[in-house]
């Protein structure tokens, strides 16, 4: 797992992750670029086979940055085929936090996250779900997965174990 640390002038700090989940071998230096271009710093990130798909590879890197930072790599990210990934931004005292799913197949998912990493879902949100599943267009429990991202996680999934040589992240202990 690679590192960096950059702060946005007048814009709270904050970090997250970035999971690289499933990306060809000639998408991996603009995967890194990209990243850098939004972080203002080159990046280069520690590739391993992807085991899930042959002929991919998967990176996760650390960052801190300012508020946005999630939203802005996931932008410049979006829509490049046959990549999949998710990045996070943890909340500060003046922003909630983010998570961003992407796969080519259904896109990008956004949600805002609360302090312990769950799923906030805007009212207005929860309100067209139900008119939807009233007007008979889908069912609530349709609507409700849609928007706690589960179609993203469902796909992701495979690929978020790691392959075969991939660095193992270990968690604290908390006692």
């Amino acid at each position: 797992m690679t590192t960096n640390t950059n702060r946005t002038a007048g814009n709270a700090a904050t970090r997250g992750m970035f999971y690289v989940h499933s990306a060809p071998s000639a998408l991996c230096p603009h995967i890194e670029w990209a990243l850098g271009g939004v972080l203002g710093t080159a990046v280069s990130l520690d590739w391993t086979p992807q085991s899930a798909q042959a002929g991919t590879y998967r990176a996760e890197f650390s960052w801190t940055g300012g508020v946005g930072t999630a939203a802005a790599v996931a932008s410049a990210l979006r829509g490049w085929n046959h990549l999949r990934f998710e990045i996070t931004e943890e909340q500060t005292s003046a922003a909630e936090g983010s998570r961003y799913s992407y796969t080519p197949e259904l896109g990008i998912f956004h949600a805002v996250t609360g302090l312990h990493g769950d799923i906030m879902i805007p009212e207005d949100r929860l309100k067209a779900a139900v008119v939807k599943s009233a007007l008979g267009d889908t069912t609530l429990p349709i609507e409700i997965d849609k928007l706690l991202g589960k179609p993203w996680d469902d796909e992701l999934e495979t690929f978020r174990y790691a392959g075969d040589g991939a660095p193992v992240r270990w968690l604290h202990q908390v006692v």
